[in-house]
């Protein structure tokens, strides 16, 4: 299919041939019949992503702080892998279209192949032939409403929340700075609320089309005066801030302009440094309105479809999509005068390289075939190598898989890439392109299927690592997973029934245990004889409430990184776990304080804390056997304690073992090595993680 598709770290913008995707669990799979560009959010996104490192470090300077917290953890030559690897990641474009449904999945919302649809959403609704739409994204168009004017539904959402924020009422003077697309939506949104509307746009076009639109009158200078003799010398009752601005005098022109108690409304990205005076001597209400609506940055409510009760939350983002299409619907609304392109999606390139110009322009649309053919979801992008048959394919390849998995596997010997499997077409295309896969697939199955491919790596989200494993193992594949291997005892007895059964290699991302200065405690300890008393202290950070780790695709931090620390003491002492006690705080499920006894007699705990310092080293362990002990300081260094001396062991970087993991796993698929962790100990330690987590089942 074709999508857009812009390059963040050198600003490259292009059309390309991408695999689709898959309609999902909560989605519906669109071919787009119009896309909106949205001028001005998207032009932003383009000039950031055309600026330099330094610039886009000062867009972002929240990332800067936690690079350079990664340089000091990680060290530096591993932290720019990862953060280049981010960089070279392409972004779609897009996120306001219209289509019809031609493939419905599971728990989908109730829509129908055929169904004419509004979407929305940036990195759903996009720029590109099919998108797989979350259900709570996406609208049925009524009847009568073309699909050129439901193609801003998103647009029409972001300016409908806005006048609801403002909470206009029936004749009241309402300026709207900036009559951008959004801004000229606003005028008519709160002429049908009864309101007289002022607009004020420097642009003298700008200002005589949302005349046309209905605004009461639009100005293009002496703001002031115009304010006066709008509101009789009083004031504006409400300003709402639609422009678009580096500066902040958006925002302190409209407090100079406002009544006493007056309401400043911002929708439109604008500076945010205030001036208190007029602020403060009119009193004035300050308002922020959430783009869309309520549900907006709300993986539970986007992503996983879960709606907010009508009788508690009566506008949602969803909500305002309906609401708008009906005022379309109605008359009320006529988004289609704001259209000045049109472009096939095949001249996408050209309708961007026209911002760039000196023609005038307002709404753009890209416009698709009607009939567009069933979706591919698997294309060949790049010439494998030759030579030996056998091959490795990934499925999944987020910034860890690319910066740390595939360059350890190119490094074990691996020459021959033959599928890469991702939920979006664009990233599979930007894999294979980058890292030389031969083919770029949405469609899982492809590449199990495949018989090309003998070692599989799964590099999803957790809550797909159980099913992925077990089809991989039955379709006869060597297969190295990423931690968590599963996130229930009934998908872990599964996985072990189907391990038992393969003829493939099962490896699982435990790599701590082949960290150099991990192996070298090990052998230190094996030494001593006895069993060990242990202990492993993480300093883990705090992970936002809204991350999907903390999600249903995550199942969270413990879940997800304890099994690490469990497995290392496993490696520490060469025991299973057989028994676990934890505790979490109150009101704190990320962080845990455990017991965990080994079939050895060796004891550890195991202190996981997500409340601490981020400048305090992440990782510290401490093993005492008999006459030594061992102390870990975040992989940086090893001290080993006996007979009165300490030998200490120190390294320039981290190295956690990631390398040599992979290693293990090639030499044991290819050349009949040995597994890198033995069947039973990885069910024992994510068995013993899953009760830590208190998961039953």
């Amino acid at each position: 299919m074709k999508q857009v598709e812009q390059n963040y770290r050198s600003g490259a913008l292009r059309l390309i041939d991408a695999p689709a995707p898959g309609a999902g669990r909560g989605r519906n799979l669109v071919a787009t019949r119009v896309s909106l560009i949205s001028a001005g959010t998207e032009k932003q996104i383009i000039d950031l992503a055309k600026s330099s490192l330094a610039g886009k470090a000062m867009a972002r300077p929240d990332l800067v702080r936690k690079t350079l917290q990664k340089v000091r953890q990680e060290g530096l030559i591993p932290t720019a892998r990862k953060v280049f690897a981010k960089l070279d990641t392409p972004i779609p474009l897009g996120y306001s279209c219209a289509g019809e449904v031609i493939e419905t999945g599971s728990d989908a919302g109730g829509f129908a192949v055929g169904d004419r649809v509004a979407c929305a959403g940036a990195g759903v609704a996009n720029h590109a032939e099919f998108n797989a739409v979350p259900k709570n994204l996406t609208v049925r168009i009524p009847d009568g409403v073309s699909d050129e004017d439901a193609s801003f539904v998103t647009l029409g959402a972001i300016a409908l929340q806005g006048v609801r924020v403002t909470a206009p009422t029936l004749g009241e003077r309402v300026v709207v700075l900036g009559l951008g697309l959004i801004g000229q939506l606003t005028v008519q949104l709160l002429k049908a609320n009864g309101c007289r509307v002022l607009g004020f746009d420097p642009n003298p076009a700008r200002a005589k089309l949302a005349e046309e639109m209905g605004a009461d009158r639009a100005v293009t200078g002496d703001l002031d005066d115009a304010v006066a003799a709008f509101t009789g010398g009083h004031g504006a009752d409400a300003v709402i801030v639609t422009a678009s601005s580096k500066s902040s005098d958006p925002l302190n022109k409209a407090a100079e302009i406002s009544r006493m108690k007056g309401r400043v409304v911002m929708v439109g990205l604008t500076g945010m440094a205030m001036d208190r005076e007029p602020f403060y001597k009119r009193e004035l209400d300050l308002r922020l309105s959430m783009s869309y609506g309520p549900g907006r940055y709300d993986p539970a409510y986007e992503v996983d479809g879960h709606d907010y009760p009508i009788a508690y939350v009566r506008w949602t983002e969803q909500r305002n999509m309906e609401a708008f299409l009906e005022l379309i619907a109605a008359g009320r609304v006529t988004p289609s005068k704001l259209v000045t392109h049109r472009f096939p999606i095949a001249e996408a390139e050209a309708a961007y390289a026209m911002m760039d110009g000196d023609e005038p322009y307002l709404a753009i649309l890209l416009t698709y075939d009607a009939q567009p053919g069933a979706p591919e979801r698997t294309v060949a992008v790049a010439t494998a190598a030759a030579g030996d048959a056998r091959g490795s394919g990934f499925i999944g390849f987020g910034n860890y898989a690319k910066s740390v998995l595939l360059p350890a596997l190119q490094k074990a010997g691996e020459t021959r890439l033959t599928k890469v499997v991702t939920s979006t077409g664009i990233s599979a295309h930007s894999a294979a392109e980058r890292y030389g896969f031969a083919e770029a697939s949405t469609d899982a199955r492809a590449l199990l299927d495949d018989a090309t491919t003998d070692c599989v790596f799964v590099a999803t989200r957790h809550d797909s690592h159980a099913a992925l494993t077990i089809q991989a193992l039955n379709a006869g594949k060597h297969v190295f997973v990423e931690k968590p291997l599963a996130m229930t005892h009934a998908q872990l007895a599964d996985v072990a029934v189907a391990a038992d059964a393969a003829p493939g290699v099962l490896a699982v991302g435990f790599n701590r245990r082949f960290a150099p200065m991990v192996r070298e405690a090990r052998d230190v300890l094996a030494r001593s004889g006895g069993p060990l008393v242990m202990q492993y202290r993480i300093n883990a950070g705090h992970i936002p409430g809204d991350s999907w780790v903390h999600g249903s695709e995550g199942g969270g931090r413990i879940v997800g990184e304890v099994c690490h620390f469990v497995d290392t003491l496993s490696a520490l002492c060469g025991a299973d776990p057989v028994s676990v006690e934890g505790v979490s705080p109150d009101g704190v499920s990320d962080s845990l304080a455990a017991v965990i006894r080994f079939a050895d007699g060796s004891v550890g705990t195991i202190i996981y804390a997500s409340m601490g310092d981020p400048s305090l080293p992440k990782e510290y362990v401490e093993a005492f056997g008999r006459g030594v002990v061992v102390r870990l300081d975040d992989f940086r260094k090893l001290h080993i304690t006996q007979g009165g001396k300490t030998r200490t062991v120190s390294a320039s970087a981290q190295d956690k073992g990631q390398a040599a993991l992979v290693k293990a796993f090639y030499d044991a698929a290819r050349n009949g090595a040995p597994a890198p962790v033995a069947l039973d100990t990885l069910i024992a330690v994510s068995a013993a993680t899953l009760d830590l987590a208190g998961i039953s089942d």
